[in-house]
C-alpha cells in the first residue's frame, strides 16, 4: 500500500432507486476513467440490490482529485439514492485526506504487514 490509499464504501439504497443510482454510477464512473491516479473503481451489489460497495485504489495523490473534483457534481443526486453506511479507508492518508474523508464516518486503517504484485 506504499504511495496507495483503497477504500471500501458500505452504502445502503432502496431496491426501487437501483435503476436511477445505476444509471447515475454509470456517468460517475465514465468520469473517473480519466483520472490517471485512479486505479480500480469498481461498484458491487448484493442480490436484493439493497447494498452496494464501492471499491477504490488510488495512487495517494489521486484520491482528492477524485473526491473534489470528479465526484462533487454527482455528489447531492448520489447522496439522495445512497446512504453511506461505512467507510474504510486503507493506506497511509494525509490531514487533508482524512478531513475530505472524514465527513463520510471513514474508519482509517494502516498497515503493518503483508504485500501486494
Amino acid at each position: 500500500m506504499q504511495d496507495e490509499i483503497y477504500s471500501i464504501y458500505h452504502l445502503s439504497i432502496q431496491p426501487t432507486d437501483f435503476d436511477a443510482f445505476k444509471s447515475l454510477v454509470e456517468q460517475i464512473v465514465d468520469a473517473t476513467a480519466n483520472e490517471p491516479d485512479t486505479t480500480t473503481y469498481e461498484y458491487v451489489v448484493n442480490a436484493e440490490r439493497t447494498v452496494v460497495h464501492i471499491v477504490e485504489r488510488y495512487r495517494t495523490n489521486g484520491l482528492l482529485p477524485h473526491v473534489e473534483q470528479t465526484f462533487t457534481p454527482f455528489s447531492q443526486r448520489f447522496l439522495a439514492l445512497a446512504k453511506i453506511e461505512k467507510l474504510y479507508v486503507y493506506g497511509d492518508t494525509t490531514s487533508e485526506i482524512r478531513t475530505k474523508l472524514d465527513g463520510f464516518g471513514a474508519e482509517y486503517l494502516t498497515p503493518f504487514a503483508g504485500f501486494s504484485r
